[in-house]
């Protein structure tokens, strides 16, 4: 892939020489000048974009809103705009001085919002729904689309602890609406349902569009429940046969940062801690600044009904630690087609994605972090050489090199992803349209681990160890609409909508695995490893489908802009619940009247309230967790000895037992919100409360084996488990969001917003079904050594899901032993909850003249976390052990064997400086070159807060505590593995021609 990497890096390079040599000055007939003004306040408009019609020749008025511009025989027409105000044509005629001035734009409550099949002015809405465009979108090294929008919506929750340049990002609209693997919003890409995000760059959206509460999100039915994220990717209207080309390049520096305090090697051996000899800083030795670089292009443009865009971007991530990197090529095609008057209209998008990740073994950050300060990277020692391939290493429990960690364990991924849809629309009557959609999202990941066989870690143990694995994912989706619009009696406007949907997805998969090389030739050769019966070899394949049907309508009123009405159904049928619930019905209603289209409210331009009601559904994350599931049976003993890991698996066993009334999760919610404009909109926001209700909450239960079958009547449990609807939720929260539009700071204008998210508590309702029930559930033990079987959470009925519980840390005795309230599991009280009460984000941009300065804030309140760094090595005494320790001032020297308790539960509320940029933008007089801005960004400049780990972000799973469904009820622990976070500069060019 490199190869062909280098052949579009190179292709972009000769495409931006060739386009750049062939600018040639424009030749000038005379010079204009002119001055722009607000018509209101008669000051100047600064940064006011002035064009000659027709072309793309034009510039910008400095800080007095002055401008020069050279003319062209044949111009006409000057086409003067500037956000927030309504662009303005004036003609040229003999003048050759002009003051122009420019109205405000109270327009704005015009715009259409994307909504599930279709759009809606802004002024129509009924629900709680926020568009987010591209001048509001996050700055700098961006290669994530969820990245975008972090801190930008009220109620939608964005997080990755750590830096590393692989990892996912956690999205939460309005808290936890599931325990599955569905708890994410549901995305919608140019109207195809669930597609991946990955089929995306974040260069090629246009819009994003977030449908928050049940009533918005219900038309999408059975995958509502976490809300609806609508991503609509760059499209272009142009008819004048003139292709446009535009590209952006920049680089970046990333580097760690927050980096926890640890003993120095002296201060190591002045405790008492074992003498190596050596002076290594070990996270020095693993870590280091890196360099990542991205390159967008676009070529766009159209002629007669004909449109077209193609997109390529190419995006090199590389981590702090030498082996993590992130690749990632991802091209766009874009092409529409108009017929019959425009009334039939015809549309293809093409797109592919190839993503190559390289990655560690991150307890490599943990080792650096705790290794002896005084051990030597290497060893000159035969035993050395001969078993640890010359790193320094010795036999002792939970004592790894990071750097021989990092170098002879690797683990790779390759994903290729394509996504085609085809759309047609046709115009039966001017206000009766019919719509057709076909698309296909399909998906094949690659992977591979390998552990040396020199790797003390684990490969040592196995003789080397490698895997290969596959995963194959194909989802297909039909869909029709009609859509009717009619103008009824007495200003009452009406649009009804129908259709019906069909979706198929098929996954399989292939994994192998072998140990015992005689030399280390990795994934890409497993028959080098020693297959044999007997032999510790794992082979396993899954091949699953399910089909989900759909019938929806919904009608929209609206009597003359002033009272607003939707309400919605969506019926569905899914193969994958139990024989006996197989079809739900997820209806909703909203209202909203603006009262300034009845009284006269002074400074309020809109004043809006709004209240709505919506069920949504959820579905499982396997389509098989209503059958009788089999896997392998039992070992079988072929040599006489006790049964190990060298004797075989023969036969298979059912691993869960069937239920025939599992059925969907189903969330009910209100809100009651309220939209608003100030001073011609000059100041818009909105308001929200809701309330949401989650029932039948999937989850695997402990059943006995040989019992009757309660879901399953006349049949008997043969697995030890079953997955039943098992827990209720409740959840509250409200929301504030608003915006200032241009506000004047002399020659200066600024864009200033802000929005923060208080969540009531998530209450546990219930966690019952049928004569199964619970009164609590707990999860997650701070791990190894010596805590694997003490859970920390507890997740009682009545009480807030994800409450910590322990021991509380009395003192110490003199001689450093732990003096606790109890150790009584039983009696443990509250010790603190891992969700926030609370999260803000507040972003200012500024323009003056040619440059524009933006930076933004992003916090979160109220969450603790549990620091496991400060759990196992808080001020340890190093005579009584390996490990390098933590150096706080929380606590004194501490030679207890570590115990959880209430002084490693840390208030982890924080304010971060999340992205600032400074952008300029070049004038042009040229005819080919149309814009010409360089900029520098920055990400994770500083964080104000009191928590002494990593990173204080919030952490809704536990990557460490077993599947999708216990990791979301344990959230709030930072992980000694977690990858350092990072700080990144970034410096970059846009150049569009034409």
């Amino acid at each position: 892939m490199r190869n062909y990497l280098l052949k579009i890096k190179t292709l972009l390079l000769v495409m931006l020489l060739v386009t750049s040599a062939s600018l040639v000055a424009n030749a000038q007939s005379r010079t204009i000048t002119g001055t722009i003004l607000d018509a209101n306040l008669d000051g100047p408009v600064p940064g006011a974009t002035i064009m000659v019609k027709g072309t793309t020749r034009g510039t910008a008025s400095d800080i007095d809103g002055k401008f020069t511009l050279d003319l062209q025989a044949g111009d006409q027409i000057l086409v003067v705009s500037f956000i927030g105000y309504a662009n303005k044509e004036v003609e040229i005629g003999s003048k050759t001085e002009f003051i122009i001035n420019l109205e405000e734009d109270i327009q704005s409550l015009e715009e259409a919002v994307v909504i599930g099949y279709g759009s809606q002015d802004k002024k129509e809405l009924t629900s709680a729904v926020v568009a987010v465009k591209p001048e509001d979108f996050n700055k700098g090294n961006i290669s994530n689309p969820a990245q975008l929008l972090q801190g930008k919506v009220a109620g939608l929750s964005i997080t990755r602890p750590g830096g590393s340049p692989n990892a996912g990002f956690n999205v939460r609209l309005r808290g936890l609406s599931t325990f599955g693997a569905n708890s994410s919003p549901l995305v919608v890409l140019d109207g195809v349902i669930g597609a991946s995000i990955d089929n995306v760059d974040p260069n090629d959206i246009q819009s994003i569009d977030v449908l928050k509460d049940g009533s918005a999100a219900a038309i999408y039915g059975a995958r509502g429940s976490s809300g609806v994220i609508l991503i609509t990717t760059t499209k272009k209207n142009k008819k004048d046969g003139i292709a446009n080309v535009s590209i952006n390049a920049f680089g970046t520096m990333n580097q760690a940062t927050n980096l926890i305090p640890i003993l120095s090697a002296d201060e190591f051996v002045a405790r008492g801690g074992t003498d190596f000899g050596s002076d290594t800083d070990w996270r020095n030795e693993l870590i280091d600044d890196s360099f990542s670089y991205t390159t967008n292009a676009s070529i766009s443009g159209g002629f007669n009904n004909t449109n077209y865009m193609a997109a390529v971007n190419y995006r090199d991530n590389q981590g702090i630690v030498n082996g993590v990197s992130n690749e990632r090529l991802n091209t766009r095609i874009n092409v529409s087609q108009g017929a019959i008057n425009n009334r039939l209209r015809l549309n293809v998008n093409l797109s592919f994605t190839n993503i190559e990740a390289n990655s560690i073994n991150d307890a490599a950050f943990r080792y650096a972090t705790l290794y002896n300060p005084t051990a030597p990277i290497f060893e000159d020692t035969q035993d050395a050489q001969e078993r640890f391939g010359g790193y320094f290493q010795r036999d002792l429990f939970d004592f790894y090199n990071p750097v021989a960690l990092a170098n002879q364990q690797k683990f790779i991924s390759e994903t290729k992803s394509a996504l085609v849809s085809y759309r047609a629309e046709f115009d039966i009557l001017p206000n009766l349209t019919i719509s057709a959609q076909y698309s296909q999202d399909r998906s094949n990941t690659l992977s591979g681990d390998f552990w040396s066989r020199l790797d003390y870690n684990v490969g040592l143990g196995t003789g080397g160890s490698a895997q290969r694995r596959t995963n194959d994912r194909v989802q297909k989706i039909f869909e029709s609409t009609l859509r009717y619009e009619i103008d009824l009696s007495d200003g009452l406007n009406m649009t009804l909508l129908g259709g019906v949907a069909t979706q198929s997805t098929e996954n399989q998969g292939f994994n192998a695995r072998v140990k015992q090389y005689l030399f280390d030739l990795g994934w890409d050769n497993l028959g080098a490893g020693s297959i044999r019966l007997g032999n510790s070899t794992d082979v396993a394949s899954y091949a699953n489908e399910d089909q989900l049907n759909s019938l929806f309508g919904r009608a929209n009123f609206n009597w003359r802009n002033r009272i607003f009405l939707s309400a919605s159904v969506r019926a569905e049928t899914y193969s994958g619940f139990g024989a006996n619930n197989q079809t739900g019905v997820f209806p909703a209603v909203s209202l909203g009247a603006d009262f300034t289209q009845f009284f006269n409210m002074g400074i309020f331009s809109q004043f809006k309230p709004r209240v709505s009601y919506g069920i949504t559904g959820n579905l499982p994350p396997s389509p098989t967790l209503a059958l009788g599931v089999y896997g392998n049976g039992n070992r079988v003993d072929l040599d006489g000895d006790p049964l190990t890991q060298n004797d075989v698996y023969v036969g298979i066993v059912q691993n869960s037992n069937p239920n025939k009334d599992l059925k969907w999760e189903t969330k009910s919610e209100i809100d009651v919100g309220l939209d608003f404009g100030m001073w011609n909109n000059k100041l818009t926001g909105s308001v929200d409360y809701y309330v949401r209700n989650i029932s039948d909450l999937l989850f695997n239960v402990p059943v006995a084996t040989g019992a009757p079958n309660p879901f399953d009547p006349g049949r008997f449990n043969t697995a030890s488990s079953t997955w039943v609807n098992l827990a209720d939720l409740r959840a509250a929260g409200f929301e504030f969001a608003v915006s200032a539009h241009d506000i004047k700071l002399g020659p200066i204008m600024w864009h200033p917003s802000f929005n923060f998210t208080l969540y009531d508590k998530t209450t546990i309702e219930s966690l019952s079904a049928g004569d199964l029930g619970f009164d609590e559930l707990r999860f997650a033990t701070p791990g190894a050594p010596g805590q694997n079987n003490n859970p920390i959470i507890y997740n009682r009925v009545g009480q807030t899901l994800g409450d910590f519980y322990g021991p509380r840390l009395e003192g110490l005795t003199e001689d450093g032993q732990y003096i606790l309230s109890t150790t009584n599991p039983d009696e443990f009280e509250k010790l603190g909850n891992g969700l926030p009460k609370g999260e803000f984000g507040f972003a200012n941009n500024f323009v003056w003249n040619q440059w524009n300065f933006s930076f933004f804030f992003r916090g979160a309140w109220g969450h603790d976390l549990y620091n496991s760094y400060r759990g196992f090595y808080e001020n340890q005494d190093a005579s009584s052990n390996t490990w390098n320790s933590v150096n706080t001032t929380k606590t004194e020297v501490v030679t207890s064997t570590p115990t959880f308790n209430s002084s490693y539960i840390e208030d982890a509320s924080f304010i971060r400086l999340d992205n600032l940029e400074l952008g300029y933008n070049f004038k042009t007089s040229s005819k080919n070159l149309n814009a010409f801005r360089v900029y520098f960004a920055a990400q994770n400049l500083f964080t104000i807060t009191d928590y002494t780990g990593i990173d204080p972000e919030v952490r809704v799973t536990d990557s460490e505590n077993g599947d999708g469904f216990t990791t979301s009820l344990s959230p709030g622990i930072e992980r000694r593995n977690t990858y350092f976070q990072t700080r990144s500069f970034t410096l970059g060019v846009t150049l569009n021609f034409k």
